[in-house]
Parts: C-alpha cells; structure tokens; sequence
C-alpha cells in the first residue's frame, strides 16, 4: 500500500501513524484531514511528511487506504460528504464504534470494501490488540492487505462485527483501568525504596505473571485469589466490581449499535 488518508486527526491517527514510524513504514503520500487547524498543527510537528488539510476533507490522490478516524455522531454525515469522491479500489477502515458496515454501505450507495477495526493505545508502542470485523464486500487480496497494514499495529484477530464494542470496552478502554493503579504502584515502589528501573520492571512482571497464573494455571478464579493470604484492598473489592458493572454496562448500551 502505497498511499493512506485518515479523516479526523485526533488520538487514533496518531497512535497509527506513531505505530508505522516505528515500523519505518514508508508511503508515498499520507493524508490528514481535521477541522482544527492546532490539531493538525500538533500532528505536523510529530510527522513531518505528511499532508494536512482544514478544508478538503479528501485528498487529492486516490489513497489505498482511507481510515475513519472520526466519531459516531457525525460518522453519517462524513460518509455523505466523502461518497462522490471515493473510489472503489479504495479500502475504507471505520475506527468508530457502533455505525455497522451495513449502515456504511448504505449511506455509500452499495460502496463495500469496508473493514471496521477497534485500536488499541498500547498500538503506540506497536504491542496493541486491534480487532478486525470484514464486510461482506471485501474481497480475499483486500483482507490480507489490510491484515499485512494493521499488522504493524500488533495484534489484529479477525472477529464477528457484532464483538467489536466489546472489544472497545475491554481492550481498546481497558488499559484505563489500570494504568492509574499502575502508576500509584510505581509511586509506592519508589517510596519504599525501589530504583525507578527496579520498580517498572517487577511491575510489568508482576502484572504479566498475575495474567498468565488467572488465565493458564488451571486453577480455579477463587483458587488463584487464595494463593496470596494477605489482601490489603479486600475491603475494596466488592465496590469496585460494581463500578465495572455499572459504568462498563452502561457504555456498552450506549455505544452498541
């Protein structure tokens, strides 16, 4: 692929534009198109050889590649303002949750090349977890040159489209979560004593074996919580169970098609 455009310069594009520099991805043209001059501005300065545009919401060139980078409540009225002028040899990726392929292609007069993806932030450091839903108009050379471009993103399973808010709230908001715990972890370490290296490594560690021992031990949720006697946030748990409950349930009502 040797030209890409993204629609809506925000946090996404450049989590994927930052996971292709990493990769020493080259492309022959790169397009951003965002309403706010400073945040293109902002995005200029981080990737210097890509075009931006205020104004022209499509480029010029016919890219391989157009990403939706752009939210639910004005996805319908994108995709009317960009029908006239995309081409079909282009591949459309929505980055958005809850407007469903089939209600793109129908805004798009039957235009259906069209794969949605849900990214991840830990895509920054290309170690993201980025589903994959096809619609029923791509074609087999196109899902694999979409596979081989997310790729360098990380991981990218090929799901039902019905999955992906899913996926939105556990992989794409789910490092949310945890990264505040994380950080007061580190915090603490540090005030006990730890050297900050010290402290990122068994951190990183710990969090990877407590995965691993939850998911691959073979013992039982209650079993691998039984493993450590002492529990200091025990008192904490119940209510922090019905916040996942009721803030993550309600989201998902929200954003499901």
């Amino acid at each position: 692929m040797k030209t890409i455009a993204f629609i809506g310069g925000g946090r996404i594009t450049k989590i994927i534009l930052q996971a292709f520099a990493n990769k020493n991805l080259k492309f022959e043209r790169i397009f951003v198109y965002d309403p706010v001059e400073e945040t293109l501005g902002k995005l200029k300065n981080c990737f210097t050889d890509i075009e931006i545009s205020h104004e022209s919401l499509y480029p010029a060139f016919t890219p391989d590649v157009l990403f939706l980078a752009v939210h639910p409540p004005v996805m319908a009225e994108t995709l009317q303002k960009i029908k006239p002028s995309l081409k079909p040899e282009t591949i459309l990726i929505s980055l958005a949750p809850k407007v469903t392929i089939a209600k793109m292609t129908e805004i798009l007069g039957g235009f259906s090349t069209i794969a949605r993806v849900n990214p991840s932030a830990t895509s920054y450091i290309n170690d993201g977890i980025n589903p994959v839903a096809f619609g029923p108009g791509m074609n087999e050379k196109a899902r694999k040159q979409t596979l081989e471009l997310l790729g360098n993103l990380g991981q990218v399973p090929v799901v039902s489209e019905d999955k992906i808010e899913a996926y939105a709230l556990i992989s794409a908001m789910g490092s949310t979560y945890f990264w505040f715990q994380i950080q007061e972890l580190k915090r603490l370490a540090l005030k006990f004593g730890m050297e900050e290296t010290e402290a990122n490594q068994t951190i990183s560690e710990m969090l990877k074996g407590s995965a691993a021992t939850l998911f691959n031990s073979g013992l039982t949720p209650a079993e691998v919580m039984d493993l450590v006697p002492v529990k200091p946030l025990a008192e904490y748990e119940e209510p922090i169970k019905s916040y996942y409950d009721s803030k993550l349930s309600a989201i998902y009502e929200k954003i499901k098609p």
